[in-house]
């Protein structure tokens, strides 16, 4: 609902609509399936505690990492719509959801229009993220890739109420992980973070990173964030 609020100008009926939202509370282990590629999509997930990752899986088992979820985001509200998942969704670590059936949030999004907005909205935030990923794996190396990751990452942090102000955030996202969102392999992500250390720009260690020179990682990964999109008009 906060989240919501945000991108439209819920009244108090829509407010208690989307409490009234049945669902299902479920707890995912690491490397849990939120969503499985291919399935038939009953339940919308929407995440309340942990992170997430979003991936394509090829056929020789590599993998990319197209984006990765935070506590109050859905990882597949776009799903609701399509009934089948094109891509799969992971526990980054253990997490917990709440997954709310799809014809529920169907019947919402009919039924009351600022809601159907926000849902809109939240599904096209989604697409600029992977639009900007598609750029980052595509044309910036590797100290800016990793750079401008950690700088997404902790702007949706602090931008949904889970990031410290003096730049600490949980992290428990592995190197691998990086790599794999970043097109690089683990020995190269590796040394790319250690560059970022040694020029005092972060301090990353099991479970939580701090960014010590805001300033600095932005202008090494050239991280804008208006795709972002942080100030959206509320729309009426």
């Amino acid at each position: 609902m906060r989240r919501w609020s945000k991108h439209s100008r819920l009244s108090p009926d829509d407010r208690a609509a989307i409490l009234a939202l049945p669902y299902t509370q479920k707890t995912f282990g690491k490397d849990g399936y939120l969503v499985r590629e291919g399935q038939e999509v009953t339940d919308c997930a929407l995440l309340l505690r942990g992170f997430a990752y979003r991936q394509k899986v090829l056929r020789d088992g590599s993998r990319q990492i197209i984006c990765f979820h935070i506590p109050t985001e859905f990882v597949d509200l776009q799903n609701a719509l399509l009934g089948i998942a094109d891509d799969s969704v992971q526990s980054a670590n253990r997490t917990e959801a709440a997954l709310i059936p799809r014809s529920a949030l169907m019947e919402l999004a009919t039924a009351r229009p600022a809601i159907r907005i926000a849902m809109w909205i939240d599904t096209l935030l989604d697409a600029s993220i992977f639009r900007e990923w598609v750029v980052n794996v595509g044309r910036r190396d590797s100290r800016s890739r990793i750079a401008h990751l950690l700088c997404e990452l902790g702007t949706r942090l602090k931008t949904m109420g889970n990031g410290a102000e003096d730049g600490h955030f949980e992290f428990p996202l592995t190197q691998e992980q990086l790599a794999d969102a970043t097109g690089l392999t683990s020995v190269h992500t590796n040394r790319t973070l250690q560059g970022l250390r040694r020029d005092g720009l972060i301090h990353l260690n099991s479970g939580s990173l701090r960014i010590l020179d805001w300033e600095g990682l932005c202008e090494a990964g050239d991280f804008d964030e208006l795709y972002l999109h942080q100030r959206i008009p509320v729309v009426a």
